[in-house]
């Protein structure tokens, strides 16, 4: 995945990410999340990206000012789940699952999901609606008197 500098829209409230296959795609991002991004750029990239700050084109840097690469993340959230003290195994993968999920569980329909996914068919992203299924039998369940 590639995420450079002009990558983000604030204006329009909106991500470009260039992904595998060389698919892009328009990701919406929320006022947090976007003035999360602008503090970062603001003051922590500058001092990442030392004295040639346009020279190096994507958002987010290692220590070194480069590019964090794939193994950087995966690297970074081992360290931020074994902080958090969180049970079970977690990798960037289920970040997205669970980007999907919540989207899902938000009333996010299901064409909109595929598309910030960037799955080519639609069946791939209907994985998701399988837990949503799973949720609702349980809701029912659990509230409806004769179930």
């Amino acid at each position: 995945m590639t995420l450079d500098l002009p990558s983000i829209d604030f204006d329009a409230e909106q991500v470009r990410v260039e992904g595998k296959g060389g698919k892009t795609r328009l990701v919406p991002a929320g006022e947090a999340a976007l003035a999360a991004v602008a503090r970062y750029r603001e003051r922590a990239r500058p001092a990442l990206a030392g004295a040639e700050p346009d020279a190096e084109p994507a958002l987010f840097l290692s220590k070194s000012g480069r590019r964090l690469g794939t193994s950087d993340v995966r690297r970074r959230l081992r360290v931020w789940v074994r902080l958090a003290e969180v049970q079970g195994g977690v990798h960037p993968h289920a970040l997205r699952h669970s980007f999907a999920t919540h989207l899902l569980d938000g009333g996010a329909d299901l064409r909109a999901i595929q598309e910030m996914l960037g799955h080519a068919s639609v069946s791939t992203t209907q994985i998701y609606t399988r837990v949503e299924s799973a949720r609702l039998r349980t809701a029912y369940a659990r509230a409806h008197p004769r179930a």
